[in-house]
């Protein structure tokens, strides 16, 4: 059982693969976290999208942006693993390939990310690394890290 990944601009997702990723994240986002919050913000189209296909459908999901476009680095958004799947531990194959991508496609080694503060020990398992107090983001409590 292993999970595939594909990197694709705003314009090469196919209509298909766009209303899933935007399922998946209202899906874990809105839904599960029982947050109201605008997930379609606008930056899509400005994002390279990392999307984790398992047979077929598309269970895993994270953003990435170039440095300014987001935060002053480059940076990892919108990460997200179907509840039905979070017993793989896809999440951190998720935010490698995000990390490895930014390498790839922007020249970058410093990622900023806001996380939400529960995942603080996951990324720290990434190699990154709290650098602000707690902040409250669409009433969830986050935290900013570095890599």
């Amino acid at each position: 059982m292993s999970i595939q990944f594909q990197i694709k601009t705003f314009n090469e997702l196919t209509a298909n693969e766009l209303y899933s990723v935007l399922r998946l994240r209202s899906e874990v986002f809105v839904v599960e976290q029982n947050c109201v919050y605008q997930d379609i913000d606008g930056k899509d189209k400005k994002a390279l999208h990392v999307i984790g296909f398992f047979e077929g459908e598309i269970i895993a999901y994270a953003r990435i942006f170039k440095k300014g476009d987001y935060f002053g680095n480059a940076s990892i958004g919108r990460v997200v693993v179907s509840g039905d799947y979070r017993t793989q531990k896809w999440g951190y194959s998720l935010m490698q390939k995000a990390i490895q991508a930014i390498e790839t496609h922007f020249n970058e080694t410093k990622i900023t990310i806001s996380a939400q503060l529960y995942l603080q020990k996951f990324y720290e398992n990434l190699g990154f690394s709290k650098v602000s107090e707690m902040y409250l983001e669409d009433d969830i409590p986050h935290i900013e890290m570095l890599r």
